[in-house]
Formats: C-alpha cells, sequence, structure tokens
C-alpha cells in the first residue's frame, strides 16, 4: 500500500504543478513583441522579394515558413500577455509603441501579399492559392488574440489606442483574405 502511495502523491504533485499556470512578467512581454516585429519584418522582406512573375515553389515555401515562425510567436505573445499581471502605464505605453514601430511592415506585407496573388497563382503547384488563404486566416486570428490580450492588460486611458491597432490590422487581414477568398 505504501509503495502505491509514494508514486500516487508524486505523480498528483506533479499533475498539480504542471496544470498552475505560469506567470509571466513584462519584460517577457516586450521580448515577445520584439521577436513578433523581427518575424513581421522577415515575412515582409520574403513577400516583397517575391518576384511578379516566375516565382519558385522554394520562394513560396520560405514565405509560408516565415508565416508558420510569426503565428507561433503571435500565439506566444498572447499567451505569455495573458499570463501577466497588468502591467505599469509606461510599461503599456512601451508595449503599444513597440506595436505601432511595426504595424506598418504588417500593413505593407498584407499589401503585397495581395498584389502578389498572380504570381501564387502561376506557380506550378495547385492549390497554393489556399494554403496562402489559411495562412492569413490563421495568422488573422492570432494577431487578433494578441491584441486582444493586449486590450485587456491595457490601463483605461491606453484601451482606444490598443483598440484602433486591432482595428487598422483587423481591416487590413480582411482585405486580404478577401482577396484570396
Amino acid at each position: 500500500m505504501v509503495r502505491l502511495f509514494i508514486p500516487f502523491v508524486f505523480l498528483l504533485s506533479a499533475a498539480s504543478a504542471l496544470a498552475t499556470p505560469l506567470k509571466r512578467d513584462v519584460p517577457t512581454v516586450k521580448a515577445d513583441i520584439d521577436n513578433i516585429s523581427t518575424q513581421v519584418t522577415n515575412l515582409d522582406a520574403k513577400l516583397t522579394a517575391f518576384p511578379d512573375r516566375g516565382g519558385s515553389l522554394k520562394g513560396a515555401l520560405d514565405i509560408h515558413q516565415a508565416a508558420g515562425t510569426l503565428d507561433t510567436s503571435l500565439k506566444k505573445g498572447a499567451s505569455d500577455t495573458q499570463a501577466t499581471p497588468t502591467p505599469s502605464e509606461a510599461d503599456s505605453q512601451a508595449i503599444l509603441a513597440s506595436v505601432e514601430k511595426f504595424k506598418p511592415a504588417i500593413l505593407d506585407a498584407l499589401k503585397v501579399i495581395v498584389a502578389k496573388k498572380p504570381a501564387f497563382q502561376a506557380l506550378p503547384l495547385p492549390g497554393i492559392t489556399a494554403v496562402v488563404l489559411q495562412d492569413l486566416k490563421t495568422l488573422s486570428t492570432d494577431a487578433g488574440a494578441l491584441a486582444d490580450a493586449l486590450i485587456a492588460k491595457s490601463p483605461a486611458d491606453l484601451v482606444d489606442k490598443a483598440n484602433k491597432i486591432k482595428s487598422d490590422l483587423s481591416s487590413a487581414f480582411t482585405t486580404a483574405i478577401a482577396a484570396y477568398s
């Protein structure tokens, strides 16, 4: 009986430790935002470099992989933001300012991907535009989740600013998704 009890207590303790959500802190969120900024810049650069004609499957795959990496960063950013206590006014301002710095790159990437639709359609791989559409939908959902987390953690006087960022991004994603639908 004692032999069964000790492993049971150990497993119960391990399970409860894993079930306890990990607290995050503002530096973690700031690092996440910096990483997202890097990933957005990378994706925008890959999209911009993709030729209007004669693009390669490798180039399209590189874009798809960059979108996947960005999505992973967005999910981590949303999760860490949700697990972080409400930041100070100064930290909230700094976080939103960081997001605003890379917002133009997101908007540009979404404009570019719409303009490059004929180039993706011309690739010798059926269904490539369906992959682009799925990437856009996934990124839209996860960018929205990050925006919602930032809005929820923003002080009252910064909620409008956070909502404006979300609205601008949502509108641009809606346009890009419509182009590929």
